[in-house]
């Protein structure tokens, strides 16, 4: 399995990681928690996230066929002046509670 990379400012999400976490949803929670420097991404049908932590919403992107999802980071990575070159990012899912934590 491939893994999540940065590419063009872009979080890409290989199909088979997108299908456990997303399901069929086209919005997803995001949440950057700057003292750990770490992104956190939820489905927009875990309410509990949206109490928690105060995330932004953006759209989850097909890409191709395999199911593969971007979502555009353009702005949590310049508000949080964040190195933005692609590369392979860090990544653990919890499984209990549906959500990606991604090392940026």
């Amino acid at each position: 399995m491939d893994g999540i990379t940065l590419k063009a400012s872009h979080l890409y999400i290989p199909g088979e990681i997108a299908a456990k976490v997303f399901g069929d949803e086209q919005r997803v929670y995001l949440a950057y928690q700057a003292e750990r420097a770490t992104l956190l991404v939820a489905p927009v049908s875990q309410q509990w996230f949206n109490k928690m932590h105060q995330p932004s919403q953006h759209m989850l992107k097909s890409r191709n066929l395999k199911g593969d999802k971007t979502i555009a980071l353009h702005e949590i990575l310049i508000d949080n002046a964040l190195n933005d070159q692609d590369r392979e990012l860090e990544y653990t899912l919890q499984g209990t509670s549906g959500i990606l934590k991604i090392s940026l």
